[in-house]
This record gives structure tokens, C-alpha cells and sequence, in this order.
């Protein structure tokens, strides 16, 4: 099993990183804030205005370690890493199996089967932990979208055509967000749900919602560079120039558990609030700086969670997921599974 090694994220404007040694030293106006050996990274993330010297640049592309530069809200804006190790004939089987539609509907349908099986686990949880705290409307509509979900998932089998499964997908997700707000169990109405907006957020709980879910495609990305998987060629999602669409298909299994409930879970415990956000000009809401470190230490915290792996049968922290997802897409395009089993959330 892959070691877990830690994603350091640098949010503070105006920060300079550089090397001394095998360390990563951060420095703010002069002053050195902090110090970490470079052997405990997988990838470095840095928000905003941050700064990384040459010399620290080439040493992580050597150590195996990527560098990204994300907006302060989170929005990709580049990405260094060395030599990419990729497997040439697990990629051009992976590219076969893009335009071979009988092979590509087969891997879409298994991830919708995960996704939609994920979502209805985040309604159950919160029918079943909440139930006496539900108003009968809220209860009933959670009962209703529930069982919709249900009756998507049981159409997949019998659903060839990957653009029809793109429609049960949509289907899904107007369900599933449809029902969210009822989950949301505090009263102050800057923190509600009133269906999913993105490009810009509209509101804070869509503005939580992006940010966890950059963190997660950052990973899901990683996972599949590491198995030698291409991360822009998908099979849900469409190749579009810089959109890394194989990333973002497994980030649909994992959005639920990573990312929509440990949401709900910050808002609901009064973790995050209204004071944690920002309304631009333009109208976007954004997390603020110190609100950032915040959720990004809550989503290292739910990374290091055991969770039982249906497939597997066996215990491993949330973090490694994503990598053990990816082996399993390469091993099945390899010909040593006859299908990619999904995550499934139980």
C-alpha cells in the first residue's frame, strides 16, 4: 500500500518560499514562519500571491513533488512537475477505450453507479443521524429524492449510450442538490442552499463547495499521474483544452464524501459562518484567507480517516483513495479486471 504523504498549502499573500537543504523554509516579510522537510511532501499547493524560488521549483520537480498555483479562491492556474513516468501502453489503451463507445460507457456507467450511490448515502446519513430534528417537509423531501436516486441508479445497467448516461448524471444531480438545503441545519440564511452555482459562486455554501472541490480534483489528479494515467483524456467528461477531464470523472465518486459532507459538517457545526466569507464586486462569494486554512486543515483532517474499502475489504485513510481508485482504472484497462469497480461509500 502507498504511503500518505502530506500536501502542504500556502496561503498566505505575499509569502516567499525557497530552499535550504532538503527543506522548504517560508519566509513573510523577512521572517521565517516555517520550516518542512521536503521527503514528507507529495505536492505543494500555493493560493495567490506566492512566491517559490527556482532552485526550490527544480528540487521538488526532481523529488517527484508538484507544484501548483491556484487563485486565493482556488481557481487552477498552473502546475509544475518534472519528468511524467507514465506507462505508454496503459495510456494508448486508455485513449483506445475513449473513442471505443461500448468500453467507454462501460467505465461511465460504474462511476455514475458510485457517484449516485455516494449521494444517496449523504441523504440516508442525514435522514437517519437527524431524524428527529427533521421538519416533516424537510424529512419528506429527503425520503422523495432518496428514492429518486435510487431509480436512476437502477436504469445504468440497461443505458448503452454514453450521452444518455450523461443525462441520467444531470438527473442525478437535479435531485440530489435539489434536496440539499434540508441538510443544512442552521438558521442564518447567508449559509442556505439554493442550488448549485459556480464560475463564479453566488453564495457561501457554493463557495465552500468549490473550494473543497479544487482540493479533491488537485488529488484525484495526482492519484491518476502516479498509475501513469493520462488526467486530461476522461471518459464522463468531454477533452476540452486545459480541463483535466479524467481527473474531474473521479472526482464525481468522490464528491459526496470528500467534499459535500464535510461541508455540511462545518456548516452544521458552526465551524464556518458568515463572517468566514466575502462578497466581490461582481457578485462571487469567496472564502477569506484565514477561513482557507480553516477548511484546508478540516479536509487534511477527513483525508486521514480510515474508511473500509468495499472492494478491497480492507482499512486505509481517506487520502489514499483516490490513488487506489486510479490503480484500479489502470488495472482494468490493463485487462486484469474485467470491470472498474467504483467507490462506494458505505
Amino acid at each position: 500500500m502507498r504511503r500518505q504523504l502530506n500536501t502542504l498549502y500556502v496561503t498566505t499573500e505575499g509569502a516567499w518560499l525557497h530552499k535550504d537543504g532538503a527543506n522548504i523554509v517560508m519566509e513573510v516579510e523577512g521572517e521565517t514562519r516555517a520550516r518542512l522537510p521536503v521527503h514528507m511532501l507529495e505536492s505543494l499547493v500555493c493560493f495567490g500571491r506566492v512566491l517559490v524560488s527556482p532552485p526550490l521549483l527544480g528540487y521538488c520537480a526532481e523529488q517527484g513533488i508538484t507544484t501548483c498555483f491556484l487563485t486565493p479562491n482556488g481557481k487552477f492556474l498552473a502546475r509544475v512537475e518534472g519528468p511524467v513516468s507514465g506507462n505508454v501502453l496503459l495510456r494508448r489503451e486508455q485513449y483506445r477505450r475513449t473513442d471505443d463507445l461500448a468500453g467507454c460507457a462501460a467505465i461511465v456507467r460504474n462511476m455514475l453507479q458510485g457517484k449516485i450511490h455516494n449521494q444517496r448515502a449523504v441523504l440516508g446519513r442525514g435522514l437517519r443521524d437527524h431524524s428527529d430534528k427533521l421538519a416533516p417537509d424537510d424529512e419528506a423531501a429527503l425520503t422523495h429524492a432518496h428514492k429518486r436516486l435510487g431509480r436512476i441508479a437502477d436504469k445504468l445497467p440497461d443505458t448503452p449510450s454514453v450521452e444518455t448516461l450523461r443525462g441520467l448524471e444531470g438527473e442525478a444531480a437535479q435531485a440530489y442538490f435539489g434536496v440539499f438545503d434540508h441538510l443544512i441545519r442552521v438558521r442564518d440564511p447567508a449559509l442556505r442552499f439554493g442550488g448549485r452555482s459556480r464560475r463564479p459562486p453566488r453564495d457561501a455554501f457554493n463557495a465552500l463547495l468549490s473550494f473543497l472541490y479544487t482540493l479533491v480534483t488537485h488529488d484525484c489528479r495526482s492519484a491518476l499521474e502516479g498509475v501513469g494515467l493520462d488526467p486530461a483524456v476522461g471518459f464522463l467528461h468531454r477533452d476540452r483544452p486545459g480541463r483535466p477531464s479524467l481527473a474531474l470523472d473521479l472526482l464525481e465518486e468522490f464528491r459526496p464524501l470528500m467534499a459535500d459532507r464535510l461541508a455540511l459538517s462545518l456548516v452544521n457545526l458552526r465551524q464556518v459562518s458568515e463572517r468566514d466569507f466575502q462578497t466581490m464586486d461582481n457578485g462571487a462569494v469567496l472564502l477569506r484567507e484565514e477561513s482557507r486554512k480553516l477548511v484546508l486543515t478540516a479536509y487534511q483532517e477527513r483525508k486521514r480517516e480510515d474508511l473500509r474499502h468495499v472492494f478491497l475489504e480492507e482499512k486505509a485513510p481517506i487520502g489514499l483513495f483516490p490513488f487506489i481508485q486510479a490503480q484500479l482504472l489502470a488495472r482494468h484497462l490493463r485487462g486484469d479486471l474485467d470491470a472498474y469497480p467504483p467507490f462506494l461509500w458505505k
